[in-house]
């Protein structure tokens, strides 16, 4: 038991101290444009680290708010590095409009992650170690799946008009406010810690508010300092090495950004409790589609200093309409209140397949399909759709 709480301890200290070489760098006077690819390794690997303590502060908040809101919250904050880099590249396309494409490649690829690789993980590792064919979520977690849905029916209008607008912001964060507050109504319940969060959630209740608070300041910090030159040094690592920039935004970035959020999810399921693991997921895919999508257009207008729309282009037009046809086909399976292993699978074998197949044809296959599937589900299962409008 010692030895566990000396490594808890250890592991908490080495992501307290790694992002201080980047901060050091950074402040050193280190012409950090000079070096892309070393800039790029450091800033992702500071904001990597700062997620780690983001995601262990919003866990033993749990024991201050209630079980649902605490997840919310958790999802929210796993995924603040995320949001900062979309945002900055939003505030750049307001500038300059060569950087639109990157703020949606950012968002459409963190989402296709997210179910495609993260929800698949946890339902297979469940499967891998207890045998599980399914994993079934509680009747509570109906509140993020209700608002997922009527965001995901929402954002099929932003691909049909090719464009982001305040009007969109203004219903995608109406829901967003909408979903919080519902979460915000179940009870507190006592979480079940483990690693570095069980060792704070030791703390009384003064000093832990006080360490939790100056963990969330702290990775703020190196976040915010830590995003710029990590934005900047993939777009120039693209240039250099010749790699498509888009995809090194779409993919590298959200794989940096996800990897903490991911990681406490595969924690819950190690403690065989798979729900509250696709729990996080599912209520990070509502506010990613919900508070991270609606910040967009918001922060281009204020970077550009005028009530401006969006206009995107052909690409990220298919690659939203890629984007909400697989949510949709996941909102499908998710109604049932369980995802089984096969359903994980095929999330999957789309996603993967479609990972390398890149193409503006396939895209558009690939949408469809999804749909088709959607649809399917809903035909097979009437119940599902009574569901749905419940």
């Amino acid at each position: 038991m010692k030895k566990k709480k000396t490594r808890n301890w250890q592991l908490f200290w080495v992501m307290v101290c790694l992002p201080m070489c980047w901060v050091f760098l950074r402040f050193s006077g280190w012409h950090w444009e000079e070096y892309p690819i070393l800039t790029a390794c450091f800033s992702g690997m500071a904001i990597v680290t700062s997620a780690f303590l983001l995601c262990w502060a919003a866990e033993v908040a749990q024991k201050d708010i209630s079980q649902a809101l605490a997840l919310a919250f958790l999802a929210l904050i796993a995924v603040l590095p995320e949001y900062a880099v979309d945002i900055y590249f939003a505030w750049m396309a307001g500038k300059n409009s060569e950087y639109i494409p990157y703020a949606l490649a950012n968002m459409t690829g963190a989402n296709r992650l997210l179910i495609g690789f993260g929800w698949t993980l946890v339902v297979i590792l469940y499967w891998l170690t207890k045998k599980a064919k399914e994993v079934k979520m509680e009747e509570g977690q109906k509140v993020e799946i209700s608002y997922l849905a009527l965001a995901t029916l929402y954002s099929f209008i932003i691909p049909i008009k090719g464009s982001l607008s305040l009007i969109d912001a203004v219903v995608l964060l109406t829901l967003f406010v909408f979903y919080i507050i519902s979460a915000s109504k179940a009870h507190v319940i006592e979480p079940e810690l483990i690693g570095p969060a069980m060792e704070l959630g030791m703390f009384s209740d003064v000093p832990r508010r006080l360490v939790i608070t100056a963990l969330f300041l702290y990775s703020a910090f190196v976040i915010l300092v830590s995003t710029e030159p990590f934005a900047e040094g993939l777009l120039m690592t693209g240039k250099m090495c010749k790699i498509d920039e888009f995809i090194l935004v779409q993919w590298l970035a959200p794989l940096a950004s996800e990897t903490p959020e991911i990681a406490a999810a595969i924690l819950f399921v190690l403690k065989a409790k798979p729900t509250m693991g696709l729990g996080i997921l599912v209520s990070s895919k509502v506010n990613q589609w919900t508070l991270l999508i609606g910040m967009i257009p918001i922060v281009f207008c204020i970077s550009s200093g005028k009530l401006a729309t969006m206009i995107i282009d052909a690409r990220q037009i298919e690659e939203l309409f890629l984007t909400v046809a697989q949510s949709a086909f996941a909102v499908a399976i998710l109604i049932s209140l369980s995802i089984s292993v096969g359903e994980a699978l095929i999330l999957f074998m789309l996603f993967a397949t479609q990972l390398v197949l890149p193409a503006r044809e396939i895209r558009l296959i690939y949408g469809f399909v999804y749909l088709i599937l959607t649809f399917f589900i809903f035909y097979k299962d009437r119940t599902r759709l009574k569901n749905l409008f419940k």
